[in-house]
């Protein structure tokens, strides 16, 4: 597979998610300063919720922008043989008789993207799974515990 173009395109996501993240805060920060938020007595916080609000979305706006930023850094780097899963890796996992595709990414876990009809899970060595598969190798066997659940799972690829 073309990691440069599964980079641009998870990048590509990032971006339509800042973008959402960005109208948000702004929507919610005119909510809490709009006069019609002025508080009627002291039980009413439609004013501050509103802050609190603006507050969470531009935090997230500003961690988005954070992965954007490693993920531009982020080289194709490919792995040969034997190489163990790292940033940058490209996984093929099979568990449950499915097969699964994952991007070990610096940031961003959990984020989607279609590519080659075919649907890429980015992870990270914080999520559960990433922290199970960081240094294993292709064709190595193990047994995944998933939602507290063991799973028996063989790693097929690593890109």
């Amino acid at each position: 597979m073309n990691k440069r173009a599964i980079i641009k395109k998870i990048i590509a996501r990032l971006t339509d998610e800042l973008e959402i993240y960005f109208r948000a805060a702004q929507f919610s920060r005119a909510e809490a300063t709009h006069e019609s938020n002025k508080p009627e007595n002291k039980y009413d916080t439609r004013g501050l919720e509103a802050s609190y609000l603006a507050r969470g979305q531009s935090k997230q706006a500003a961690e988005i922008e954070a992965a954007i930023a490693e993920f531009e850094k982020l080289g194709a780097k490919k792995f040969a043989a034997g190489d163990a899963i790292a940033v940058g890796a490209l996984v093929e996992l099979e568990h449950g008789g499915e097969k699964s595709i994952y991007f070990f990414g610096p940031r961003a876990g959990g984020t989607e993207i279609l590519h080659d009809q075919k649907e890429i899970l980015v992870i990270t060595s914080q999520s559960p799974l990433g922290e199970q598969l960081l240094g294993k190798k292709s064709g190595d066997e193990l047994e995944l515990i998933l939602g507290g659940a063991k799973q028996s799972a063989r790693i097929l690829k690593v890109e």
